[in-house]
C-alpha cells in the first residue's frame, strides 16, 4: 500500500477527521472516495486580475468540500455527485493542456480532499515541463499538515477567511473551529509561499491573496476579519475584498443570507479596510452577484484529448 492509500484508508486529510475508508469506496465528509472527481478544467476569466489576466487562470474545480457552507455557490459539484473520475497521470496532463492554452496558472479550485493524489500530479506535471505558477484555491478550512504535502509544489495560496465568530462558523458551515483552524492555516500557506511577487505583467509567481466573501447582514464580523488579517500579516499578504454574494435556493428562507449584499455595505466594509491603512488589496465594483459568474460544471476539459479536438 502506497503513502496516498495509506491516508485514505482512515481519512484525517482535512479538519473533519472523519475516518472514512474512502480505500474501499466509502466517502468521507467531503462527499469524495479515493478517486480524484474533477467537473471542470478550463481557462477562467473571474479570478482577480494578477491570477485571471487577459488570458486566464487554467481552472481545475475539484468536487467535494470539507466545509460545506449553506450559502455555497457550487453547490452543484460540493457533494460530491458530479464530475468525472480521473488518475494522477490524467491531472498531470490536464495541467499541461492548460499551459498550452496560455493559462496565466494552474488554479486547484477546491482540492484539499485530493492532497496526496494532487502532490504526485503536480509533481509528474512539473518533471514533464510545467513551469507556470500553480495556485491552491481554498475554503481556507484545512490542516496545516496537509498543506505541509504541498510544500515546493505551490507557488501561490489563495484561501478564504470566512468568519471570525465561531458561532457564525458553526451555524452557516458546521465548522465552530473554522477561525483557529484558517488561522493556522494560513501560517503554514505563508511560511510555503512567501512574500509577494509578480512578474514584468502584473501576473502573480508567488505569495498569499486572502479572500473575504461580504455576507449580508455581517459587516461588523467582515470588519474583524480584516483587521486580524491587516495586523497579523499588513503586507505580507494581499486582501481581497468580495462583493459576489449570489442567494441559492438553498438559503431562500433565511431572512438575512436570501438577499444580496448592499452597496452601503460593501462600502463600509471597503472604507473600514482602508481607515485601517489596507493598501494591498482587490475590491469589486459593479454587478458581481450574479449566477453567471459560476461556470457550467459540464467536465469540460476533464476527458483526455477533449482540448485537443
Amino acid at each position: 500500500m502506497n503513502d496516498t492509500e495509506t491516508l485514505m484508508k482512515k481519512c484525517r486529510l482535512c479538519p473533519r477527521n472523519c475516518g472514512a475508508d474512502r480505500l474501499s469506496g466509502k466517502k468521507g465528509y467531503c462527499g469524495a472516495g479515493a478517486e480524484i472527481l474533477v467537473a471542470r478544467a478550463a481557462l477562467h476569466m473571474w479570478e482577480e486580475p494578477c491570477i485571471s489576466g487577459s488570458e486566464g487562470s487554467g481552472a481545475v474545480f475539484f468536487s467535494g468540500c470539507s466545509l460545506g457552507c449553506v450559502f455555497c455557490q457550487n453547490r452543484s459539484i460540493s457533494r460530491g455527485e458530479r464530475g468525472e473520475k480521473i488518475s494522477a497521470e490524467r491531472l498531470a496532463q490536464i495541467m499541461l493542456e492548460l499551459q498550452d492554452q496560455k493559462a496565466n496558472n494552474i488554479n486547484l479550485v477546491t482540492a484539499g480532499h485530493f492532497v496526496p493524489q494532487i502532490a504526485a500530479a503536480l509533481a509528474l506535471a512539473k518533471e514533464q515541463g510545467l513551469q507556470i505558477p500553480v495556485v491552491y484555491n481554498s475554503s481556507g478550512y484545512e490542516k496545516a499538515e496537509t498543506l505541509g504535502m504541498l510544500s515546493g509544489l505551490v507557488d501561490v495560496y489563495l484561501p478564504d477567511f470566512k468568519y471570525m465568530d465561531p458561532e457564525l462558523a458553526a451555524a452557516y458551515s458546521r465548522a465552530p473551529d473554522y477561525v483557529e483552524t484558517a488561522k493556522a492555516a494560513l501560517r503554514e500557506m505563508l511560511s510555503q509561499a512567501g512574500l509577494p511577487a509578480f512578474d514584468g505583467r502584473g501576473m502573480i509567481t508567488r505569495g498569499v491573496i486572502v479572500r473575504h466573501l461580504l455576507l449580508p447582514g455581517h459587516v461588523v464580523d467582515s470588519r474583524r476579519v480584516v483587521e486580524y488579517l491587516f495586523k497579523t500579516y499588513g503586507n505580507r499578504i494581499y486582501i481581497s475584498l468580495m462583493n459576489q454574494y449570489t442567494p441559492m435556493p438553498a438559503v431562500a428562507a433565511d431572512p438575512r443570507l436570501s438577499r444580496k449584499v448592499t452597496k452601503r455595505e460593501y462600502d463600509r466594509l471597503v472604507d473600514y479596510a482602508l481607515s485601517l491603512g489596507v493598501e494591498q488589496g482587490f475590491i469589486q465594483e459593479g454587478e458581481t452577484a450574479k449566477e453567471s459568474f459560476i461556470p457550467e460544471f459540464d467536465g469540460e476539459g476533464v476527458k483526455e484529448n477533449e482540448l485537443n479536438r
